[in-house]
């Protein structure tokens, strides 16, 4: 009963799924509706283009499947890879497509992706993880057009010891602050089940995480397995309807012509 919104399909650079496939999968897993939320970030470093979208083609296609498709919701959404000096451009492209979703999500930290070895050197993972979380902070700030934030601590899958000496508690003031920015701005939270993927263990952001959003007085929470190929599709949904309830949430949340729609959780 649950909807996959956020995964990625050949449009992102980082993909070569057919959307065929990603719905077929989503299908056989008995969801409800997905949602494609396929890449895009602008001034990406070292290779420009190859977080570009050619949405056209992208949104031609997502339309294309809902089309074949009328007995199983899919819906047009965007992964926005969010970085201050990209806010008038996000704008004005927001205002020419009519995406159902929007999720704002930290790829760069000061324009460097901590995915590479590089954004470790000469940095501990505390002085990373600090950075992160201060620069989603100004990412809202300067731009809130988003609906949901996406990964809300992506880092930590990547840093030298990924999640090993992670405890979101160290940075509370800052993961606070964050928090209480998407929910004064009317801004959801995504259970991005990635982590479980990547063998944290946990979800990004983590289930205190979310606790802690719902505690400050968040509703809105979306749920995506950031899939990139259909092996993926609703990785690890077995673990969400728990997850949420023990976070004190009652049902989660899928857009709909940048609405939200509420859903019980099963």
């Amino acid at each position: 009963m649950l909807w996959d919104t956020h995964m990625h399909s050949l449009y992102s650079g980082d993909s070569d799924a057919p959307q065929e496939e990603m719905i077929q999968a989503a299908k056989s897993r008995h969801l409800s509706g997905i949602c494609f939320t396929d890449h895009l970030d602008l001034d990406y470093p070292d290779d420009p283009d190859f977080f570009l979208l050619n949405l056209p083609d992208y949104t031609a296609a997502v339309r294309a499947a809902q089309q074949a498709h009328p007995d199983f919701p899919v819906r047009l959404g965007i992964e926005l890879g969010l970085q201050p000096h990209l806010a008038a451009a996000h704008a004005e492209l927001l205002k020419e497509y009519p995406f159902d979703f929007v999720i704002g999500s930290s790829h760069l930290v000061c324009g460097a992706d901590p995915y590479y070895p590089a954004f470790w050197e000469n940095r501990s993972e505390e002085e990373g993880w600090i950075l992160y979380f201060s620069s989603i902070l100004d990412n809202i700030r300067a731009f809130d057009g988003f609906d949901v934030y996406g990964h809300l601590d992506y880092i930590v899958r990547y840093g030298p010891n990924r999640n090993r000496f992670y405890d979101w508690k160290n940075y509370a003031d800052l993961i606070d602050a964050v928090l209480t920015e998407l929910i004064s701005r009317g801004k959801g939270l995504e259970l991005n089940t990635g982590g479980f993927k990547y063998g944290l263990g946990h979800p990004n952001p983590t289930e205190e995480i979310l606790a802690r959003y719902r505690a400050l007085g968040g509703e809105i929470v979306t749920v995506g397995s950031d899939a990139h190929d259909p092996a993926h599709v609703a990785f690890a949904f077995d673990q969400v309807s728990g997850i949420l309830k023990a976070a004190g949430f009652s049902r989660f949340t899928v857009y709909r012509d940048r609405k939200p729609e509420f859903v019980r959780l099963p």
